[in-house]
């Protein structure tokens, strides 16, 4: 192999790696715009805003129970968007996208309606084959109460 042909190669190379950098920063960005305005649907008060993120097939946990598939998830939750006021409010902290753009992970905290943090959220979401980031795994687990935990 020439030094001009390897030198080509090297450069199509950083090309490359320089582009998936950039592709895994946008498709982070929708990943986050998609779970803020998954989370928006609560405090707007419109659970088929809700609905429309959950993917046919997704499974959410209730503490250990799994509910599977959009309409069980979509009837278990349309209690939480009765009445004026949120019970709680999430918002994404940390987003990460597997190489492959296929799925993505988030979490951040959960706050009830004070704004004190009453647990943290993961969810895990899948890009469609319309571009379309929908919510296939979903469970939230109780905030730490550090303070007590350091004590023991």
């Amino acid at each position: 192999m020439s030094f001009k042909t390897l030198l080509t190669c090297f450069i199509a190379l950083f090309a490359f790696a320089g582009l998936a950098a950039a592709d895994q920063a946008t498709l982070a960005k929708e990943v986050r715009a998609a779970e803020q305005a998954f989370a928006a649907s609560m405090a707007a008060r419109d659970h088929a805003a809700f609905t429309r993120h959950l993917a046919e097939d997704a499974v959410f946990f209730d503490g250990e129970k799994a509910m599977r598939g959009k309409a069980a998830i979509a009837a278990a939750w349309k209690a939480y968007y009765e009445g004026p006021n949120p019970p709680f409010s999430w918002a994404p902290e940390n987003i990460e996208v597997l190489d492959s753009g296929a799925l993505a992970y988030s979490s951040g905290p959960v706050l009830d309606p004070k704004g004190k943090r009453v647990g943290t959220f993961n969810s895990v979401w899948r890009r469609e084959a319309d571009g379309t980031w929908r919510v296939v795994f979903d469970k939230g687990c109780s905030a730490c109460d550090c303070k007590k935990a350091q004590g023991d």
